[in-house]
């Protein structure tokens, strides 16, 4: 799937305890990198999310290939996938990396693709789960044969930057049109956070549309969203 443009007009979200953020404005083509900056706790998150189609807007417009926020978020949520938030995507510990992808991938392709889909025969499911996942790490740049048991590596045996790569990849396997990633610069040092954007960047100029929370931003980006002011 292609990527999709994303606008915003005045978007915020407000909750409990007042805004999350608001007064947000963005205008990028398909296959745009979108930074949205901002210090923990701005509201980056929420923005994030609330693109996606997983938090309702409270005021402003938005529109993620044509299709409005919040009147059609179901339509939104099927063509875009978020990466890396906390409390949403999180990884299992406790599996290995080959159990987390298959069974993304069997998910995917069990509700998240067409019905016509599921009446191929099981041999033919097997081999597109298997071109998914493959397509998906390669895209992600997740060396499996890097890590200390290759696919049968643990989430808990991770580094940072393994762990990030791999919640991209999964997020991958559906195919999105949009790719939302949370905190790429969490606990990342300065080579490994330019390592990260040069993926960002890659993936954008491959078609997908992403969308990427920070602190601080990068200059390889093509629009960009700052959170924390209102």
């Amino acid at each position: 799937m292609g990527g999709v443009d994303v606008t915003a007009e005045d978007f915020g979200v407000r909750g409990p305890r007042g805004w999350a953020f608001r007064g947000i404005s963005l205008d990028a083509g398909p296959g745009s990198l979108i930074a949205v900056e901002g210090p923990s706790g701005s509201g980056r998150t929420s923005l994030l999310l609330a693109l996606t189609g997983r938090m309702k807007a409270s005021e402003g417009t938005a529109a993620v290939g044509g299709l409005t926020l919040p009147k059609q978020s179901a339509a939104v949520r099927r063509i875009s996938a978020p990466a890396n938030v906390a409390g949403v995507t999180d990884l299992d510990a406790a599996l290995t990396v080959g159990e987390h992808l298959r069974e993304r991938a069997v998910l995917q392709l069990r509700f998240g693709d067409s019905v016509r889909g599921l009446l191929r025969p099981r041999s033919e499911r097997a081999i597109e789960t298997g071109l998914r996942i493959e397509d998906a790490v390669t895209a992600a740049g997740f060396d499996r044969e890097a890590l200390p048991k290759g696919s049968r590596t643990a989430v808990r045996d991770l580094e940072r930057p393994q762990e990030l790569r791999l919640s991209i990849a999964l997020a991958l396997i559906g195919r999105p049109a949009l790719l939302a990633v949370d905190d790429v610069d969490l606990k990342l040092s300065d080579d490994e956070r330019a390592e990260i954007w040069d993926l960002l960047r890659s993936l954008a100029d491959s078609g997908t549309t992403v969308v990427a929370v920070s602190a601080e931003g990068t200059e390889k980006a093509d629009a960009r969203a700052t959170t924390g002011r209102a």
